[in-house]
């Protein structure tokens, strides 16, 4: 277990140890508070980082847990916030940074400011998610399979996900104040657009097919130009799936980043507390990974993906109501719990129904031993 989370519990404790040394206890608190909320939000975005990273190269993997790490955690956590204020206050950069120095709770009103921008453009991105699970015909396992089996049949209709998606972007203007009508619309598109532009790259920089010709009974390539290309391609498939998990991750973050100032409005407090929750998510990741985590336990996605779905209707709903960010952490929680269960239950069926050897095998045994 220290291969896998070895370096999150000794970052944990280096983070508390600087909270307690530049704030005292207050900010000790607040940073344990905000690790353990982010873990809770964003578990099961640990599960949908596990089934994309599967399918990536070891050097994609090391590049997501140590690059894509530092953009996790002063990228998504830190800078995006100021990037957004700065778009939507229409203040420079380093105005917006001044602000967060000088005067934080001034910049967290500014972030609230910018929620729903950022509830939009999120909530969006993790629908279109859900719905191309929910409409995927090729999937073989269900685990809701009176509700889930009827949507896919349904995702045999065309750009169902982009109309339902369109739907929701219009419901969330309508639903938001007069006054974001425009910026929930732009935002809720911007959404839709990373994720279809996202999509089109990972299938377009995925390894081309080869003649039957070239490929020899290891399954290697014999054209020169067929491994150069194909190699190129798995660069630009795992180059397509790291953005995606990026996305992803900051579309995970964006509830934890704003729930945050309820904590804290100290930018570095909220930067330590959500870091370590990052950092224990990525160590999740590779643990299921590498443990096979997804194949032990089959209704574990399904969990996830229902998980992200509720979030997803939360983020939208947030334009115009307020709901604790410890409900949607604990509702992501119950829905991986309630996978795990599942899964457990259904190995040991499947253990009880296992057919008994027939008796010509018996006898086939017994000769043997004699």
């Amino acid at each position: 277990m220290l291969r896998y989370f070895g370096f999150s519990v000794g970052l944990t404790v280096a983070a508390l140890v600087t909270a307690v040394f530049f704030g005292g206890p207050a900010a000790l608190l607040a940073v344990a508070v905000l690790g353990v909320l982010e873990v809770c939000l964003s578990f099961d975005n640990a599960v949908v980082n596990a089934k994309v990273l599967r399918r990536m190269s070891p050097l994609w993997r090391k590049l997501f847990l140590y690059v894509g790490i530092f953009i996790a955690v002063f990228g998504m956590r830190l800078l995006l916030p100021i990037v957004l204020v700065s778009v939507t206050a229409s203040l420079s950069i380093p105005e917006v940074w001044n602000l967060a120095l000088s005067d934080q709770e001034a910049y967290g009103s500014a972030v609230e400011d910018a929620a729903e921008a950022i509830y939009t453009f999120g909530g969006i991105f993790l629908l279109m998610i859900f719905l191309n699970f929910l409409f995927d015909e090729d999937r073989d396992i269900h685990w809701l399979s009176w509700l889930e089996k009827p949507l896919a049949k349904a995702g045999k209709l065309p750009y169902l996900a982009i109309v339902i998606a369109l739907a929701v972007i219009y419901l969330g203007s309508q639903i938001a104040d007069d006054d974001k009508y425009a910026t929930v619309l732009v935002s809720g598109l911007a959404g839709l657009f990373t994720y279809l532009l996202i999509g089109g790259l990972n299938e377009l920089m995925e390894a081309p097919e080869t003649d039957d010709d070239d490929v020899t009974a290891t399954g290697e390539s014999t054209s020169r130009d067929g491994v150069g290309t194909a190699t190129k391609a798995v660069a630009g498939a795992g180059a397509a799936a790291f953005l995606y998990l990026e996305v992803l991750d900051a579309s995970f973050s964006f509830d934890g980043v704003i729930g945050a100032f309820a904590i804290s409005s100290d930018i570095f407090v909220i930067a330590l507390g959500l870091g370590i929750g990052a950092f224990w998510v990525r160590s999740l990741t590779i643990y299921m990974v590498d443990k096979g985590t997804l194949d032990e336990y089959r209704y574990l996605e399904h969990g996830a993906m229902w998980a992200i779905g509720f979030l997803a209707a939360i983020m939208i709903l947030e334009l115009r109501f307020h709901i604790s960010e410890y409900v949607t952490g604990l509702t992501g929680l119950l829905f991986i719990v309630a996978a795990v269960i599942s899964s457990v239950l259904a190995t040991r069926r499947d253990r009880t129904h296992e057919p008994e050897p027939v008796e010509a095998e018996r006898d086939e045994v017994t000769a043997g031993q004699r």
